[in-house]
């Protein structure tokens, strides 16, 4: 069935108040994709991907009478999926080191030109975010495609916000490396 793009998530909540299973199913086909996107830039495996989305998903339907009070259906199951991936991490003892109150420093081997190195070929990138440790990549992706705050990362990880900003640093640091070894700049 198409998606009929002018029926509103406020009247696709009502349907599914109301028991209309066209309501979930609009709903699912609406935003699966896009939440499966932010679940796999946390969690490498296919499978388990698909199985946090649908476990997201199940949960958000669960309980009809509490889609009432969702303002904003995507971002309410975007922060479901994330949560429950860094659960799903946390299981599989991915450890999120807390450096303490430690800030990053400006490292002597620095270069001011690195940051046009983000602009490489999107290929390149991806590879080389994929190539980072868990850690490392969770909290790039959720601060750069998910745009949660290094605060809020901090609260999700149980870590202090100079770690997330150190990891942060850090993994960019590495991304840029790689792409130096691709020869991007001399």
């Amino acid at each position: 069935m198409p998606l009929r793009e002018n029926i509103s998530d406020r009247d696709l909540i009502s349907m599914c108040i109301q028991g209309k299973d066209l309501g979930y199913t609009m709903l699912y086909q609406k935003y699966a994709r896009r939440i499966y996107n932010s679940i796999s830039r946390l969690i490498a495996h296919t499978a388990e991907a698909e199985d946090i989305l649908q476990e997201t998903f199940f949960n958000a339907f669960n309980d009809p009478e509490r889609l009432q009070s969702v303002i904003n259906f995507e971002a309410w199951v975007r922060r479901m999926a994330i949560n429950r991936s860094i659960s799903h991490l946390r299981k599989k003892k991915i450890l999120f080191t807390d450096l303490g109150d430690m800030e990053p420093q400006a490292e002597a081997d620095y270069n001011a030109r690195a940051d046009e190195l983000f602009d490489c070929r999107v290929e390149d990138v991806r590879k080389s975010i994929e190539e980072l440790s868990t850690g490392y990549k969770t909290i790039l992706n959720l601060y750069l495609f998910e745009k949660v705050s290094q605060e809020e990362i901090a609260v999700m990880l149980g870590i202090s916000p100079a770690t997330v900003r150190t990891q942060y640093h850090r993994a960019k640091k590495r991304i840029l490396l790689s792409l130096k070894d691709k020869a991007y700049y001399e």
